[in-house]
């Protein structure tokens, strides 16, 4: 549904985004991640046609951003960084003139209104003018107008900047649920609002795009090793021979003893062949294993190793 192919944008001599490729299929949430001044807003704006690159292509819902703009802006909803609220309106009046605005009207119209307004949590401030509204009731407005014509395509620019943490997570859901027959690209520079939401992440620093994947392809690019928490209940001397005993295992740290109970973090390549060997040696050795689980793969390791030395 998202193609883009080098795409290249300079202002001058700086160069914003630098032959950036990347997919994001229907039904998937990508999360473009990168720190701030990476070049995600201005990958975003090329993808919705508010900026054409200087050089490189895209195409959205299967249209080319160059050669059918039209078509792209009416198969997208987009909720930029700072949403394009006007003050004077109330909150209704402003999602009626965006609905009319893309075409809508009469009970198709009113029906949108009704979902977007359930959905992004605005009827407590539904006749409020948009004046009045708080950072957070403003951000739920700009996401309403973006899905205000159920388009195909969701692009979302830090959606979740300004809220709090019970707004955080209505908007996690309603993004969750959006994916089921939608494609969205939800761009962010907080890591957490990534591993929450996105399936696949792009990972764009300096304009280049440095990584794309799942969290375990990224690791795999990065060549990150697997890391098992293993706890038996045996004396210490003789869980000991944990460390001497599990040839997948490149690195055993003895953390803590309680109750007779010593808990290891083991680290090698396969996650998989460690907990089998693991548990094979508590088998044997007749230990009673308190826990043995994989360690969920940090978003942020993966995240310092592929900008690391590339700060702007």
């Amino acid at each position: 549904m998202i193609e883009a192919e080098n795409l290249t944008m300079r202002y001058g001599s700086f160069l914003a985004v630098d032959q950036a490729s990347f997919t994001v299929e229907k039904g998937e949430v990508a999360g473009l991640l990168g720190p701030n001044g990476a070049g995600k807003s201005t990958t975003m704006r090329i993808l919705t046609t508010f900026l054409a690159p200087t050089a490189g292509t895209a195409r959205v819902a299967g249209f080319s951003i160059a050669d059918n703009p039209i078509e792209v802006r009416g198969r997208i909803g987009y909720l930029p960084e700072n949403p394009p609220l006007y003050t004077d309106m109330e909150t209704a009046e402003y999602l009626a003139f965006v609905g009319r605005a893309r075409g809508l009207s009469g009970g198709p119209l009113e029906r949108r209104m009704a979902w977007v307004t359930e959905r992004c949590g605005l009827a407590p401030v539904f006749r409020t003018p948009v004046r009045f509204l708080s950072k957070g009731y403003r951000q739920r407005t700009g996401l309403a107008q973006a899905l205000i014509h159920d388009p195909e395509v969701v692009i979302l620019d830090e959606p979740t900047s300004g809220l709090d943490p019970h707004q955080i997570h209505e908007i996690r859901s309603l993004v969750a649920e959006l994916a089921k027959e939608k494609t969205v690209i939800l761009s962010t520079h907080i890591l957490q609002e990534a591993e929450a939401m996105a399936a696949r992440v792009i990972i764009i620093n300096q304009g280049k795009i440095t990584g794309q994947g799942t969290r375990e392809e990224l690791r795999r690019k990065v060549g990150s090793r697997g890391r098992v928490s293993f706890a038996v209940q045996a004396a210490h001397g003789d869980s000991e021979a944990v460390a001497r005993n599990l040839p997948g295992v490149d690195v055993c740290l003895f953390e803590t003893e309680k109750d007779g109970v010593c808990h290891y973090l083991l680290e090698g390549k396969d996650e998989s062949a460690i907990v089998v060997q693991a548990g094979g040696l508590a088998r044997d050795r007749g230990w009673r294993v308190a826990e043995l689980s994989v360690v969920p793969f940090s978003l942020e390791k993966t995240f310092l190793a592929l900008t690391a030395g590339e700060a702007r």
